[in-house]
């Protein structure tokens, strides 16, 4: 399934790959070059990829697709394939105690499914704008919350490299909430021309997204005063970046972002100058792709 959807993308799965263990390489270098907590996120985002293997429903069509002895054997190789790249780093970062835990806690959760039978809708300040925000924010709520913590622990001990690392992650998070496509009907049903339609997507999500950094550009700026402007200049360009990576949905639209639109955003992320191109190429495929709905 993960080959078919890099298929999808327009990327050969064994550059996919490489492209992803580099990803996966540069940013642990970097989270355990500016900050001590590294440890920890390592271990609480690899057990939370390795726990959402062990849903009832998911395991329960394992086991009727499969015999017992194959369907152990799918799920102790699901979760070392996810725990060995956590596991790897933190050997060579010398956290041998965190690597045993998630080797230990990797192979017990092979033998449990976990139901969720809890049932709350997460009340959000989004409810007149869906869906994107609502959605999004109901998933990864918990990043959030870390990214908060994170601003705490950068004014705690005055490091202004892990405050600005908090905001760019939660710009990241809220770049993820429009990189799948919503059904058609759902831009169908909007009386506005394509232009006003990108511009009222744009609006909504600088808005929402404003609601949700605030916490952390305000504390920045009131603690480290003389790096405000610093501060305010990645908030710009988290904006910018966020227009862009709107209107590179809509470029693709109904399908998925693809291989070229991945591109542009990747090399405007090496190197921002870019934009200045690469946000009126976007308009302008966007407003085409547009017009078929909302003409």
């Amino acid at each position: 399934m993960l080959n078919r959807s890099l298929r999808d993308f327009g990327l050969n799965p064994i550059v996919g790959y490489l492209l992803s263990a580099a990803a996966f390489t540069g940013l642990s270098v970097y989270l355990f070059d500016k900050t001590t907590l590294a440890e920890y996120l390592f271990i609480l985002v690899a057990i939370s990829f390795i726990y959402a293997l062990s849903q009832t429903r998911r395991n329960d069509f394992l086991k009727s697709c499969f015999s017992i002895k194959t369907y152990y054997l799918i799920r102790f190789t699901e979760n070392t394939i996810l725990a060995l790249p956590f596991f790897i780093v933190l050997i060579l970062q010398h956290c041998f105690l965190s690597a045993t835990a998630l080797i230990f806690v990797s192979g017990v959760l092979v033998f449990f499914d976990v139901e969720n039978k809890f049932r709350f809708s997460l009340p959000t300040p989004f409810y007149k704008r869906p869906f994107e925000f609502i959605v999004g924010f109901r998933n990864v709520f918990y990043v959030f919350f870390f990214a908060y913590f994170l601003t705490f622990m950068a004014i705690s001990v005055g490091n202004f490299n892990l405050g600005i690392f908090a905001l760019i992650l939660v710009f990241l998070i809220c770049f993820t909430f429009y990189t799948n496509p919503e059904d058609e009907y759902y831009v169908w049903v909007f009386s506005l021309s394509p232009k006003n339609f990108l511009l009222q997507k744009m609006k909504i999500a600088i808005l929402f997204t404003t609601m949700l950094i605030l916490p952390v550009v305000a504390s920045l700026s009131l603690v480290f005063t003389e790096n405000a402007g610093t501060v305010f200049a990645f908030l710009g360009l988290g904006y910018l970046f966020l227009i862009t990576v709107i209107l590179a949905k809509y470029s693709a639209f109904p399908d998925r972002m693809n291989l070229p639109q991945g591109f542009l955003l990747a090399f405007s992320l090496w190197f921002p100058p870019l934009l200045l191109g690469v946000i009126p190429y976007f308009y302008l495929q966007s407003v085409k792709r547009l017009n078929e709905l909302l003409s």
